[in-house]
């Protein structure tokens, strides 16, 4: 509980504020920056501990603060005491937006509109820091407040109105011609445009309890936004926390792609976009076009726990339902309590992806509390859905491609041994059954984000057994049986200094240092003269060597990163996305490289989705008219596994085939691509 007053003798700028609190001081390292975040300066302060006959402890503090500005404290009181209790509680981030709550005269949940279009524009590359966006506000309350009005004008369901709102804009512009620096009036410009470019809110939608969602979600046309990172989705929902932010892009009204847990706090929507862009692709023979979505989680380290994971994710998905529209008796029905600036929208899917392969049931779950007309066919997989890591489709389908590669250079991989280097570990999908496929397999190294895997003349049949083991025990590099190692081999931890080079690692790099660093071991990996690459990791691994590193977006792996004419496999495989620019690809394929794309090799993942939400969207009018059980559905589904799996990987030879047979046509038919050009 919080209380201003102001003493006869204080000056206009002097405010007072009681700070009531049952049970021990709160914490004045807290505390202070709190109120400083709010636009109040401490000057002085008392504390009070009052003991009663029964019950806590009561602790006041008694403030003295300074604000830039004479406060009408009766009007202010409520309102920075609701803002302080939900800050201090957690529910409201604590930055310097929270200055508008006095400066500006707006609540806290205005505030949030602001604030969450500012990281928005964080993540398009907006070139302004969050707080010079939160100083340019501060110093224009009027127009901040404005700009709020506007937001209300769109989207109140009760009384929006687009004329209002076009008076509000036009109010606006004139405000404009009294900000005298251009970076500021850019700022104001760029949320004016955003929150025009905004088609949805689920910023009225409530909670059963009547309170107002703990997230705010936006849906943008991505195309309405001026200076949007390349290539622009169709639109796209960002959710906004102060425990997590999250973005889903789609490339059209019926698109599909999974939604990951991404450690990229600062540009995960450039994490996403990069992915989404294989996505379309990948999906183009399948369905109409791709997503991609991906959450971050704020001030928790990496390594927290799930169930918390989980919550944000539950969330994240909730705010995705929040701005989708329904279908009921055949109709598509817009969400309750949100105005729509555009038209129908129902179809919405989603699928596991990094960190959320586990997670399937409980987007089904949410989904069905909001009643959603896809049921369990909302997120693939889960209980009643097709487990990718069981059926180790997306590696089978990737593996097709590496069996095509081969057999075009006479090589059978199912009995001829390859040597192969590999990027991920064994508890991973696409890595670990990649390295399944082939009992022939002679895994000479490999490395994850923790350990290095160097066995340089593995015997085929003990080292595939050995990591059936770690599959079946979803086990790391560090639990591999080093007795079944070759002579010069181990297991090396990526945070040793330097790594000592045996004779047979040094024969195998073909290099003669004596010591390389982790980093350098792995960049002297990728360039190892062996048959295959098979990356079933997350990195781009191999830029152009006209490209620089920044070209390959991937800041964390520049240490490792080696040029397309320093690789010397004979086929790179792309179970995972992204591992190569595609300028890297065309190098190592002119230099008589073997390999397709990320978006044709791991293709057989959203093939599988495909499969399953139709056969479920199929089933579930079936069980609609009482014609069949749930139960019955679901044996249904799972007596179907292998043939879907097998519809899958024709798919994937089909696509394999075509491509092999387009490049062997290519001179004879020239003169049809340059018309098609």
């Amino acid at each position: 509980l919080t209380r201003f007053y102001r003493r006869a003798e204080d000056p206009a700028e002097v405010v007072r504020l009681k700070v009531v609190h049952l049970g021990e001081p709160l914490p004045l390292s807290e505390v202070v920056p709190q109120l400083e975040n709010m636009g109040l300066r401490a000057l002085d302060m008392h504390p009070y501990r009052v003991t009663r006959a029964s019950g806590p402890v009561v602790s006041i503090h008694d403030f003295e603060l300074n604000f830039p500005t004479s406060l009408d404290l009766g009007e202010a009181g409520a309102r920075f005491n609701e803002a302080f209790v939900e800050i201090w509680r957690g529910a409201i981030e604590d930055d310097g937006f929270n200055r508008l709550i006095l400066g500006a005269g707006l609540s806290w949940r205005q505030v949030a509109v602001l604030r969450t279009y500012a990281l928005y524009m964080k993540q398009i590359r907006f070139g302004f820091s969050q707080r010079f966006i939160s100083d340019t506000l501060t110093k224009h309350p009027g127009l901040a407040s404005r700009l709020v009005d506007y937001f209300e004008a769109r989207f109140d369901p009760a009384s929006g109105s687009d004329a209002d709102a076009d008076v509000i804009a036009a109010a606006i512009a004139p405000m404009l011609e009294s900000v005298e620096l251009l970076n500021e009036d850019r700022i104001v410009r760029r949320i004016l445009e955003l929150m025009t470019a905004t088609a949805r809110t689920n910023y009225y939608v409530e909670t059963p309890t009547g309170d107002p969602k703990p997230y705010l979600s936006l849906k943008l046309h991505s195309g309405q936004i001026s200076n949007m990172p390349q290539p622009t989705p169709a639109c796209e929902i960002f959710v906004n926390a102060p425990h997590f932010e999250g973005v889903h892009l789609r490339g059209g009204l019926i698109a599909r792609g999974g939604l990951r847990w991404s450690d990229r706090l600062e540009d995960y929507r450039t994490e996403v976009l990069g992915l989404v862009k294989a996505q379309v692709v990948k999906n183009a023979v399948i369905v109409p076009t791709g997503a991609k979505g991906g959450f971050v989680l704020k001030n928790r380290e990496r390594n927290q726990q799930a169930h918390t994971t989980v919550a944000c994710y539950r969330e994240f998905i909730s705010g995705l339902l929040d701005l989708t529209d329904n279908i009921v008796d055949g109709k598509p029905i817009a969400p309750a309590n949100v105005r729509r600036h555009d038209g129908d929208d129902p179809y919405l899917v989603v699928a596991a992806d990094k960190g959320t392969a586990t997670f399937s049931d409980e987007a089904n779950a949410i989904a069905k509390q909001y009643d959603f007309w896809l049921g369990d066919g909302f997120a693939s997989g889960g209980s009643n859905g097709y487990d990718h890591k069981k059926m180790g489709i997306t590696a089978r389908g990737a593996w097709v491609s590496v069996q095509r590669h081969f057999a075009e250079r006479g090589i059978d991989v199912q009995t001829d041994p390859i040597t192969v280097v590999g990027i991920g570990d064994m508890g991973g999908d696409v890595f670990g059954n990649g390295m399944l496929c082939s009992s022939a397999i002679k895994l000479v190294a490999a490395f994850n984000h923790l350990h290095i895997f160097i066995d340089p003349d593995p015997d085929p049949q003990s080292s595939f057994r050995e990591r059936q083991r770690l599959f079946a025990a979803a086990a790391g590099w560090a639990e591999y049986d080093t007795s079944q190692i070759s002579s010069g081999g181990g297991i090396f931890s990526r945070q040793a200094k330097a790594i000592d080079l045996s004779a047979e690692l040094r024969a195998l790099l073909q290099v003669d240092d004596s010591q390389l660093t982790p980093d350098e071991l792995v960049h002297a990996l990728l360039k190892a003269p062996v048959q295959l690459i098979w990356n079933g990791g997350i990195g781009t691994y191999v830029k152009a060597t006209h490209e620089s590193h920044a070209d390959a977006d991937d800041r964390a792996n520049d240490q490792l990163r080696v040029d397309a004419d320093q690789l010397k496999c004979e086929v790179f495989g792309e179970g995972g996305n992204l591992g190569l620019t595609q300028a890297a690809r065309i190098e190592f394929a002119l230099n008589g490289g073997a390999l397709n794309t990320d978006f044709i090799d791991n293709s057989a993942g959203v093939d599988c989705s495909d499969h399953e939400v139709n056969i479920k969207i199929a089933l579930d009018e079936i069980v609609a008219a009482e014609d069949l059980t749930e139960k019955q559905r679901n044996e249904t589904l799972e007596a179907m596994t292998e043939e879907v799996a097998q519809l899958v990987l024709t798919n994937n030879a089909r696509q394999v085939q075509t491509l092999s047979l387009a490049q062997r046509h290519a001179q004879s038919r020239q003169a049809e691509y340059q018309r098609f050009i």
